[in-house]
């Protein structure tokens, strides 16, 4: 290259070998080992170890503790006739030493970690939270308050309320675990930090049924994602009205499009089967005969199916909310995932 270079000339040189002048320059720069080096030792003016002792003996002297660098500056020039370092060089001492704050107290918000949820069966996590449903008028709202369960996308327990209320969401909540036979230390309860969420009523439940809390952090939306995806469901279903024209008629949608999401919709992240199917123990059966009519569509036309015999797909053994790895893992044990329906005094959707 450099006697090509030399021959034709460095852009002549560079277009016929297909490479920048930037990359030959910088491969002819000699490695900076040395100057590597001379980056990591301390710059002649820094000041030296017994100097800066110096300096934070007199910031933290009786005369000065409780003053500010600057106001340290202009008396140690006025009163003293010395000069130790400038304001910014006594700004960073104290940095370093975790000596700067604001001296005012001051809220500071808890460090908030990220939910990571795991369920490998029916009813070891729930998501819940609550949605406005539009009244007659502008200023009428429903609140229709929904649990789903994690694993199954089954919803569990709903309610639809003229208020929001965390005596309204324990009974719900209550009611939901008596109809699913919730044992102790067997639910994690996941939701956003909403007032009746984390209400002393709703924890207190939590305590006595012995439920996991697990609360979304605060302004990330996606840490709930399975609760808004099935409002999501509910609100783009054709027959989602504009508006309701009462609290009966929005139970009475809700009512409907429950039975319809629970046993009826087939869903795509279950493999085509429906909430209740898995939510119940009932997904190999179903399984087994889908690939009963796939086995003879293949036999009667195997040209069909290029790929081979058609299987079917499976439902995912476990899922989550944030990819597990970080955060703390909230799992509930295995659960008996062959139990019979049973009513609630609040429709539980099913």
């Amino acid at each position: 290259m450099d006697g090509l270079s030399r021959a034709v000339g460095v852009l002549r040189a560079c277009q016929a070998l297909g490479v920048s002048r930037a990359t030959l320059y910088r491969r002819r720069r000699p490695r900076a080992c040395a100057q590597v080096v001379r980056r990591q030792q301390p710059p002649e003016r820094a000041l030296t170890a017994t100097e800066r002792a110096a300096v934070l003996d007199v910031l933290h002297s009786e005369r000065f503790v409780d003053q500010a660098p600057a106001e340290v500056f202009a008396r140690l020039l006025d009163d003293e006739q010395r000069y130790l370092c400038s304001i910014r060089t006594m700004y960073r001492l104290l940095a370093a030493n975790q000596e700067v704050r604001e001296r005012r107290n001051q809220r500071r918000h808890p460090a908030h970690p990220k939910p990571v949820l795991v369920a490998r069966a029916p009813n070891q996590v729930w998501t819940w939270d609550i949605t406005k449903l539009r009244g007659p008028a502008k200023w009428v709202v429903y609140y229709l308050y929904v649990l789903l369960d994690l694993f199954s996308r089954y919803v569990v327990g709903w309610m639809v309320a003229e208020r929001e209320s965390a005596a309204l969401a324990e009974r719900l909540i209550r009611e939901s675990c008596a109809k699913q036979g919730v044992r102790r230390d067997q639910l994690v309860a996941h939701s956003d930090r909403g007032s009746p969420m984390t209400s002393g009523t709703v924890t207190m439940l939590y305590a006595l049924l012995g439920i996991t809390p697990s609360y979304s952090r605060p302004r990330v939306s996606n840490d709930n994602p399975y609760s808004e995806s099935q409002f999501r469901t509910l609100k783009y279903h054709p027959d989602f009205p504009e508006r309701f024209d009462s609290a009966v008629h929005a139970r009475s949608f809700s009512g409907g499009f429950f039975r319809w999401y629970n046993t009826e919709h087939h869903h795509l992240g279950l493999a085509l089967l429906t909430p209740e199917v898995v939510h119940y123990g009932r997904a190999r059966e179903v399984l087994a005969g889908r690939q009963e009519i796939l086995d003879l569509a293949y036999a009667r036309h195997p040209e069909r199916f290029v790929r081979g015999r058609p299987r079917v797909p499976e439902p995912p053994s476990e899922v989550w909310i944030n990819r597990p790895g970080s955060g703390v893992v909230l799992p509930g044990p295995e659960t008996d995932a062959h139990r019979s329906p049973r009513t609630s005094a609040i429709d539980p959707g099913g």
